[in-house]
């Protein structure tokens, strides 16, 4: 079975899903509350994709896999991350609203970067990145979707919450569909690979959730802040990267998508762990 057929979809409404959530008061915390979302943006923009290249460099990671830990690194976290603001009594409008720039802003920056990655490994590898397709395939099947889910929202509020129920108790199913098909094609490789790749993986998650607690202090955040931009900067969306990965118009190499499968796994065990180790303390 072809994965891009899975993810395709499930990426889809995704986007969709969030668009039915966000209204145009999301992004006047801009304004009312600039320095939450700068130190969130920058931990999710800047530093990740840093942190990526570094961590890749240091595990002396096969050029597939350095370009598939930095894609899932570029990824913004979309609405799961949402939801993990709330279970860990975050602030979930700083969340929201962390999700709307990210998912616009990196439309233009993950083509940027991942352009950059690929041209920097040289003859390392024979990767192409077409540039225009990937914007092109952002736009479609993000954007879009996106801003349907906001005209949805906006027009047809009950409907639109009826639907986000049923699509926000689908959307962690059909990624497990995924990862489990994605696992049985690729299972010699993922087993063979995943004492190293796992490790940079786990440390890059935990680099990044310290990076974002730093950002936070430096920033001098409060308790629900600083737990959301923790969790913000912890949490990427392994089924942008998938698909970039996947995508005939893209880099069409399954290979390349292997680190947001174990990124996918590894970031929901840290990541629940943290939560619960929040929720165990005094509120």
């Amino acid at each position: 079975m072809n994965t891009i057929i899975i993810v395709l979809p499930i990426l889809t409404l995704l986007m969709f899903d969030l668009g039915l959530t966000l209204r145009p008061h999301d992004f006047q915390l801009i304004l009312q509350r600039p320095w939450p979302v700068a130190a969130g943006l920058l931990g999710q923009i800047v530093l990740l994709p840093l942190l990526a290249w570094a961590v890749s460099m240091v595990f002396h990671l096969s050029p597939l896999f350095f370009i598939g830990v930095v894609l899932i690194a570029c990824s913004p976290g979309g609405s799961s991350s949402n939801v993990f603001t709330m279970l860990a009594r975050g602030d979930v409008a700083l969340s929201v609203t962390l999700t709307a720039c990210s998912s616009i802003i990196t439309l233009f920056t993950v083509p940027l970067i991942m352009a950059w990655t690929t041209q920097s490994l040289g003859t390392a590898t024979d990767v192409q990145l077409p540039v225009g397709n990937l914007l092109m395939q952002n736009l479609v099947l993000m954007a879009v979707p996106i801003l349907i889910g906001v005209g949805v929202g906006t027009k047809w509020r009950n409907a639109a919450q009826r639907i986000h129920n049923v699509l926000k108790k689908a959307a962690f199913p059909a990624l497990i569909l995924l990862a489990a098909v994605f696992f049985f094609q690729h299972r010699d490789t993922i087993v063979r690979e995943f004492p190293s790749l796992g490790l940079t993986i786990t440390v890059l998650i935990l680099l990044a959730m310290g990076g974002g607690a730093l950002l936070s202090f430096l920033f001098r955040l409060k308790g629900s802040e600083r737990r959301t931009i923790v969790i913000e900067v912890g949490m990427q969306n392994a089924a942008q990267a998938i698909t970039v990965a996947c995508s005939p118009l893209v880099f069409d190499n399954e290979t390349i998508a292997i680190p947001a499968i174990i990124y996918a796994l590894m970031m929901n065990i840290i990541l629940l762990t943290y939560v619960g180790v929040v929720k165990m303390r005094p509120s």
